[in-house]
């Protein structure tokens, strides 16, 4: 199967991913790591975290916070 349908098959939050480090030059484990170290705080806490302190996007910083928190419970 080619590379582009292993891609177009990723749905939800980390579809995002492939951008997220595109933009801002991190791989996705950096930023789960900077997630989990914000353990106890509520989503939207974490999401604002990651937009004032490290400069993310909205939707970028949410998708992040979403699969991680998401991933954690599994």
């Amino acid at each position: 199967m080619a590379e582009k349908d292993q891609v177009a098959k990723v749905k939800g939050p980390a579809s995002y991913f492939p951008s997220i480090e595109k933009k801002y030059g991190k791989p996705i484990g950096d930023w789960q790591a900077l997630v989990r170290a914000q353990a106890g705080k509520k989503h939207m806490e974490i999401v604002d975290f990651l937009k004032t302190e490290h400069g993310l996007g909205h939707g970028h910083a949410n998708a992040i916070v979403a699969a991680t928190l998401a991933e954690d419970k599994k």
